[in-house]
């Protein structure tokens, strides 16, 4: 093709038809920029699909992580309830004065139900994103908002979990193992155990502190909540095949 139109040059100057040389040679040059500009055209379109293709398969996964995690979440938020019944439950029941009336099997299945729990997500699609550059592939500017916020979000809801837990562990569960069988539900039927101890001020204290620990998770920390639970269903939506 170079020769041909090489061959096509020559012929014109060698026949001194200068005014349809310059005409050639410009519609030659027309010809090489628009041969250039298809193939750039190409080219970004196979960038664009290349890149299409990642952000589909990024979302994907993100879609099937954030999912896991609201199925998670709902779970540990039926706990916290549960909870808060049993804690309910024990708290009307004090101060115990004579345990001989008290249905110990409903004391039992209480305090062993009213323990505190914590939201631990997937977050390994996440991290991915956020420690490459993978976060500049998705092109939906919310959800890459949403991605960024999301480890601040997570950390402000978990800290009153981890704090019940903290406060369980170094606490609560030494108080436990002191007083009664710890097993689920069956945690008062041992014959060993000195019931005395329901009648106590430390008892008391110890359903009260409880009580309190599921309040900050569910009611001082209802913003976090919310914030949590508005952010993994923002990132499902956005996330989701038809979105991509």
């Amino acid at each position: 093709m170079i020769k041909f139109f090489r061959k096509i040059r020559y012929n014109l100057m060698s026949e001194n038809k200068t005014g349809k040389y310059l005409k050639y040679a410009i519609g030659e040059i027309i010809l090489v920029m628009i041969g250039i500009l298809l193939a750039l055209q190409v080219n970004n379109w196979n960038t664009n699909r290349t890149q299409n293709q990642k952000e589909n398969l990024l979302l994907t996964d993100l879609n099937k992580e954030f999912k896991i995690n609201k199925t998670q979440l709902d779970s540990v938020l039926k706990a916290h309830y549960s909870s808060m019944k049993s804690s309910a439950y024990l708290l009307s029941r004090l101060p115990i004065k004579n345990v001989k009336k008290e249905n110990l099997d409903s004391l039992s299945y209480h305090i062993w139900n009213h323990k505190t729990f914590t939201f631990n997500p997937s977050i390994g699609v996440t991290s991915s994103i956020m420690n490459s550059a993978s976060i500049n592939i998705i092109s939906n500017i919310e959800l890459r908002q949403l991605l960024v916020g999301w480890n601040d979000l997570l950390l402000d809801y978990q800290e009153e979990e981890i704090s019940a837990r903290i406060n369980y562990q170094n606490h609560l569960k030494p108080y436990e193992k002191k007083n009664f069988l710890w097993a689920e539900k069956d945690m008062l039927k041992d014959s060993r155990i000195d019931f005395s101890f329901l009648t106590s001020l430390e008892f008391d204290n110890y359903v009260l502190d409880r009580k309190h620990d599921i309040d900050e998770i569910l009611n001082n920390n209802s913003k976090e909540l919310d914030a949590i639970i508005t952010a993994i269903d923002k990132i499902i939506e956005l996330s989701e095949p038809e979105n991509q």
